[in-house]
């Protein structure tokens, strides 16, 4: 399936259960693009813990805390709307040790990615809303 975004294939895959309260419409699965990393959430049966290296190198290597990282990152799109969610995934790359602020650090520097947002500037409103 194509990203209405950006007309790049999109990348489905499962949200691992204990994520899934952080999603909008709390899905079993969702479909991201690789490339611009616009969000939607499907019930794609057939979808898996995604390989996260075809979105981007610098995701952590755990697919479970990468899950995590990649759907905060995606939400960002919308701070305001989803803040509770991203702290919450945040959170939750942090308890498992990973920076998740270099994290996005890292993602915004990848130049295959290319969001309808600003990873820096989301990343520095998020460090003042954290703070």
């Amino acid at each position: 399936m194509t990203c209405p975004e950006c007309g790049d294939e999109r990348l489905p895959f499962t949200v691992p259960s204990e994520l899934r309260e952080y999603v909008p419409s709390e899905p079993a699965s969702v479909l991201l693009c690789p490339h611009c990393l616009h969000l939607d959430p499907t019930e794609d049966v057939e979808a898996e813990l995604a390989d996260f290296t075809r979105i981007s190198s610098t995701l952590p290597e755990d697919r479970d805390v990468a899950a995590a990282m990649i759907l905060a990152t995606a939400l960002l799109s919308s701070l305001a709307l989803h803040r509770q969610r991203i702290d919450a995934l945040l959170d939750r790359v942090e308890a498992a040790g990973i920076d998740p602020l270099l994290a996005l650090d890292r993602l915004a520097a990848d130049s295959e990615l290319e969001p309808n947002f600003d990873i820096e500037s989301r990343r520095q409103q998020l460090l003042q809303l954290r703070d």
